[in-house]
């Protein structure tokens, strides 16, 4: 297990002003564009749009493991799970997620928007945002978007990166962020406990 320092939220830096196509967007904070990771390939003509905004199949079928590992594990009733989709902070203030968990008391009637109320519990899987421009790279985008969604209201970020085989566990109660090892057992909700390496063995799942 790894202990995460003590970091301060700091806004991405202001990137040129030339256009660049609104599709390429990934989040918005505080006004400010967080563009998806290669949109510069997409400028350079290497890539396609549709090519960046994609996921991996690692973390396309992760992301679908744990969905439904926690779709059987969570109480229905009281909670509601959403995937691949986004939240409202304020004016021009959304994130992206891969899964979230809401208590589903809170959500009401859906309107085809951005969530517009802090989930209980948010897991993201990998970084689909470019981390050049944020200090501490990857770290930093990782820091700076848990503290937002702590802000928010959020009480569990979980963010699983493949590359390490490693998650980083940020609770709103516990001033001490980890970093542990994906086989280790990582409390959720209610009853839940995500183990990543044992989700991937269950299936049988080459990598």
């Amino acid at each position: 297990m790894t202990t995460i320092g003590e970091t301060k939220q700091r806004r991405p830096r202001r990137l040129s002003a030339r256009t660049i196509p609104p599709a390429l967007i990934y989040e918005m904070w505080d006004s400010k564009p967080v563009y998806y990771r290669g949109y510069r390939d997409v400028l350079a003509g290497k890539e396609k749009v549709e090519e960046v905004r994609a996921v991996s199949d690692f973390t396309g079928i992760l992301c679908s493991l744990i969905s439904g590992y926690l779709g059987n594990t969570l109480n229905r009733k009281t909670h509601l799970l959403a995937v691949n989709t986004g939240l409202h902070l304020a004016l021009n203030d959304n994130l992206g997620n891969d899964l979230v968990i809401f208590d589903k008391g809170k959500v009401g009637k859906l309107k085809e928007k951005y969530f517009d109320v802090p989930p209980k519990v948010v897991i993201e899987v990998d970084i689909k945002a470019d981390t050049t421009d944020f200090e501490n790279g990857a770290d930093g985008y990782i820091m700076n978007k848990s503290q937002k969604l702590l802000d928010f209201g959020v009480e569990k970020v979980l963010w699983v990166i493949t590359s390490a085989q490693r998650v980083y566990v940020i609770d709103r109660n516990d001033p001490t962020w980890r970093i542990v090892d994906w086989s280790e057992n990582i409390p959720v909700l209610d009853d839940g406990i995500l183990n990543i390496k044992q989700l991937l063995n269950d299936e049988e799942i080459a990598y």
